[in-house]
């Protein structure tokens, strides 16, 4: 990408719906809730014409660093037009990403190839839209980016009335992981992060650490404002109090939930030691983390495995997955994984396919602690968005997921933090 833009290839005309250079009047756009409308681009027509779209004052530059003492503290979102995609226009917009939450930035580009999209999206930008400018398009996409800022002005005033943390707790993490896919690994994260909830004394955090494809907000029926991404974006400043911003509550429980992004690009943009770090601000303030991670082994997923004080391998009745289970934990014992950490749960244990229980434990070398019935309400309880221990808490599945959660409400408390080899996990990722 080339650091100066080049305005000789732009065709001015190629920004306006009828080629015109100002906006109908009848489609001019305003932001409710307090969120303002800036344009930054070096060029002063494409600011006048963008400008033009919007009812009442807009704020305007020709850069980003120009713009910025324009920011405030109220949520802003700032379109970029053609000349910020620049290398350095493009890192102070990932400065902004980090360091204001409350200001949202969208790209506006002449010519959209897979690379801008791809490095625009990696430091924070929201959207990406390619000229000629579609109103509609560009409106609703505006609308979408402002319904997930924080008020900046009330980010402040939460900051100061929020309060103080005790740092001396450090609350139990517990992964959920899978060796395939349809095993019940969300179904069982989901229903252990309510039941702990409404038991524990501290609040309870669940993090969707399945970043491309992640389901805890759905089966929790949830709308989250923010995700792992908003989060990620702040996490040279994160703390106990800012991470809960990014939060929604599942209020039939107090469940606090941190969910993966909508957009499975955004999944690129989390690395190990980020999802790291947000396990440890999560559990500075929490009783339990809980951290839904996909069934396969990445940075991500070993970083959290390590960060973890117990791993709960969902397993099935069937051949394949008993199989993936066992190369799992052979996976897991090269990384010098405690094997007392590691805990198996049987989903469907009473399934009718010619596999007991019994042995299968005695081929993976692990009792299982759980044993999960198979019964229609857990379909039912995912289709209708309501976790079982909720919607059919008298269900010997409910039963059996309030016996899990017993078992980890015990040490509900203060815990040290966990070791394990991290040079092991080092060597594992560059074979």
């Amino acid at each position: 990408m080339s650091e100066e833009y080049d305005f000789s290839n732009l065709n001015f005309e190629s920004f306006s719906v009828d080629g015109s250079t100002s906006a109908d009047e009848e489609t001019a756009f305003r932001l409710e809730n307090g969120v303002s409308i800036a344009v930054v681009d070096a060029d002063q027509a494409v600011c006048d014409y963008l400008s033009s779209m919007f009812e009442g004052s807009v704020d305007s530059a020709f850069s980003l660093s120009a713009m910025e003492n324009q920011l405030g503290l109220s949520s802003k979102v700032v379109i970029m037009g053609p000349s910020c995609a620049t290398d350095s226009e493009l890192a102070i917009a990932e400065r902004w990403a980090k360091q204001h939450p409350h200001v949202a930035t969208i790209l506006i580009t002449s010519e959209l190839t897979t690379q801008l999209l791809r490095k625009a999206l990696r430091v924070g930008v929201k959207d990406v839209l390619a000229a000629p400018v579609d109103q509609s398009q560009l409106f609703e996409t505006i609308n979408r980016v402002a319904e997930g800022l924080p008020d900046g002005q009330e980010l402040a005033e939460t900051a100061l009335s929020a309060p103080v943390l005790d740092e001396s707790v450090s609350g139990r993490v517990i992964n959920v992981f899978s060796t395939k896919g349809g095993s019940g690994k969300s179904v069982t994260a989901t229903n252990l992060g309510v039941a702990l909830a409404k038991r524990s004394s501290l609040p309870v955090v669940i993090i969707d650490g399945h970043l491309q494809f992640g389901d805890v907000a759905v089966m929790l029926k949830l709308q989250p404002k923010h995700s792992v991404v908003d989060a990620i974006a702040q996490i040279d400043s994160l703390d106990g109090q800012m991470i809960q911003q990014f939060m929604t509550v599942h209020e039939p429980s107090g469940l606090m939930v941190l969910s993966a992004p909508l957009d499975p690009m955004f999944a690129d943009q989390v690395q190990g030691e980020q999802m790291v770090r947000l396990i440890e601000v999560a559990k500075s303030f929490a009783g339990h983390v809980i951290v839904d991670l996909p069934g396969l082994f990445n940075e991500v997923v070993l970083s959290a495995i390590e960060a973890s004080d117990d791993l709960l391998i969902v397993a099935e009745l069937d051949i394949p997955n008993i199989k993936n289970v066992k190369v799992g934990l052979q996976t897991l014992e090269m990384l010098n994984i405690p094997k007392e950490q590691i805990h198996i749960v049987i989903n469907r244990a009473d399934s009718k396919v010619k596999l007991d229980v019994t042995e299968v434990e005695k081929a993976l070398g692990v009792k299982a602690i759980a044993h999960i019935p198979s019964d229609v309400v857990v379909p039912i309880s995912v289709n209708r968005s309501t976790p079982v221990v909720i919607s059919a808490p008298k269900s010997g599945v409910a039963r059996a997921f309030e016996e899990l959660a017993l078992r980890f409400s015990e040490q509900d408390a203060v815990l040290a933090p966990s070791s394990s080899g991290g040079s092991s996990l080092k060597k594992f990722l560059v074979r």
